[in-house]
């Protein structure tokens, strides 16, 4: 577990969970929002229709097709508050993404890190999801690390979700005082 410190004062009112596809973002999603009493925002269903059917035929999504997506994920996160705190399911693959979504609201990352055969293979085996196994080496190409980046907490995606959503708490509640858990 990798534990950066916040690097500002400001109270942090959404996460954002990240990682390749098959890293498990909505299921460990789900956990850490239930854990933590905030609203769970699936970023898959803030896609483009358009966006879904090339994924669902295996052609990757270029930046242009992702700017449209993050504008909505981003007016999304602006929505949050200390009375509304929401967890974020986006795979933020690009140090730029990330940053997009930071100028939204204080907030912080949580990379699921995961090995590409355990991805490929978690892909092949999801049923009823319309992102491609094809392109799964496509996202590893495409991810630019995120550890060395302020606010992000790393935890293997093999990890049990309950174990998760508490290393999660854990590490909202070391942030700062400023940075209150939403129950």
């Amino acid at each position: 577990m990798n534990n950066n410190k916040l690097d500002t004062p400001q109270t942090m009112v959404a996460l954002v969970i990240m990682g390749v596809s098959g890293c498990g973002k909505s299921s460990a999603g789900q956990a850490i929002a239930q854990q933590l009493g905030w609203e769970l925002v699936e970023g898959d269903s803030y896609h483009s229709q358009q966006s879904v059917d090339k994924m669902a035929a295996g052609i990757a999504l270029n930046d242009e097709d992702r700017q449209g997506w993050l504008e909505r994920l981003s007016l999304r996160l602006s929505q949050a508050s200390t009375s509304h705190s929401v967890v974020l399911t986006c795979s933020a693959l690009k140090h730029k993404y990330r940053e997009q979504l930071r100028s939204a609201q204080p907030l912080g990352f949580v990379f699921l890190e995961l090995n590409y055969e355990t991805a490929l293979t978690r892909v092949q085996t999801r049923p009823g999801h319309f992102f491609s196994p094809e392109l799964v080496a496509n996202q590893f190409a495409t991810l630019e690390d995120p550890r060395l980046e302020p606010d992000v907490l790393t935890i293997s995606a093999t990890t049990e979700l309950g174990e998760i959503a508490r290393q999660v708490q854990q590490w909202l509640s070391n942030k700062t005082p400023a940075s209150p858990i939403q129950k």
